[in-house]
C-alpha cells in the first residue's frame, strides 16, 4: 500500500475523530489543512500574479513603471502599525474603488439583468405564438408572484398598507422555500463529500468495495 494512502486514512480518520470530541488528532488535522491552503494560495499568487506582472516586467523588461505597483502593495503593510496607518489608505482606497467598479457591474449583471430576463423569456416565447402548456404557464405565473411579491418586501420604504403587507408575507413565504432548497442542497453537497471519504476507506484502504 502506499504511503500516499496510509497518510490520507490518517487525516481522514483525524477528522472524523471530532464527531467523539475535539482532541489532539483532530487539531493536527486542522492545521495542516490550513498551513497547505496558505502555502497553496501563496505559491499561486506567486506564479499567477507577482512573477508575470511585477518581477518578469521589473527585472526582464526592466519597466519602471512596475514600481508603482509595488509601492502600493508594500504600502498595505504600513497598517500593521498603528502610527503609520494612514499610509496604506491611498492603496486600500485604490483596491476597494477599482474592487467595486468591477465587481458591481459584475453582480448587476449576473444578479439582477439575468434574473429579470429570465423571468421574462417565458412570456416572450408566449407572446410568439409558441405553444405551451397549462403546466408552464402556472409555473410562469408562480415565478412571476415569487419575484414581485419577494421584491415588495425588500422594498423598506413601502406604506405599511394592508394589501402591500399580505403581499410582503407571500413574498417571505418564497424566501423561506428559498433558504429551505438552499440548505437542502448544502446538505447533499455535504453527504456527498461523506460519500466519497467513505468510498476511500472501504476501497481503497480495506478493499471491501
Amino acid at each position: 500500500m502506499e504511503i500516499s494512502t496510509l497518510v490520507a486514512v490518517f487525516f481522514t480518520m483525524a477528522i472524523f475523530s471530532f464527531l467523539y470530541r475535539d482532541n489532539p488528532f483532530y487539531r493536527l488535522a486542522e492545521h495542516v489543512l490550513i498551513g497547505l491552503s496558505v502555502g497553496f494560495t501563496l505559491v499561486l499568487l506567486f506564479n499567477s500574479v507577482l512573477l508575470p506582472k511585477l518581477f518578469q516586467p521589473l527585472f526582464g523588461s526592466h519597466d519602471l513603471w512596475s514600481l508603482i505597483p509595488l509601492a502600493l502593495g508594500l504600502s498595505m503593510f504600513a497598517g500593521l502599525k498603528k502610527s503609520w496607518g494612514s499610509y496604506s489608505k491611498p492603496a486600500l482606497a485604490l483596491m476597494i474603488g477599482s474592487g467595486a467598479g468591477v465587481s458591481i457591474p459584475a453582480m448587476m449583471e449576473a444578479r439582477v439583468l439575468r434574473q429579470m430576463a429570465s423571468a421574462i423569456e417565458p412570456f416572450s416565447r408566449m407572446g410568439a405564438g409558441e405553444s405551451v402548456g397549462l403546466w408552464f404557464i402556472v409555473t410562469i405565473l408562480i415565478s412571476l408572484i415569487g419575484v414581485a411579491t419577494v421584491m415588495i418586501y425588500f422594498f423598506y420604504t413601502r406604506p405599511e398598507t394592508k394589501p402591500v403587507t399580505f403581499v410582503s408575507q407571500v413574498g417571505i413565504y418564497f424566501l423561506m422555500v428559498f433558504f429551505g432548497a438552499t440548505f437542502g442542497y448544502t446538505v447533499t453537497s455535504r453527504l456527498t463529500l461523506l460519500i466519497g471519504r467513505l468510498e476511500f476507506l472501504l476501497g481503497d484502504f480495506l478493499g471491501l468495495i
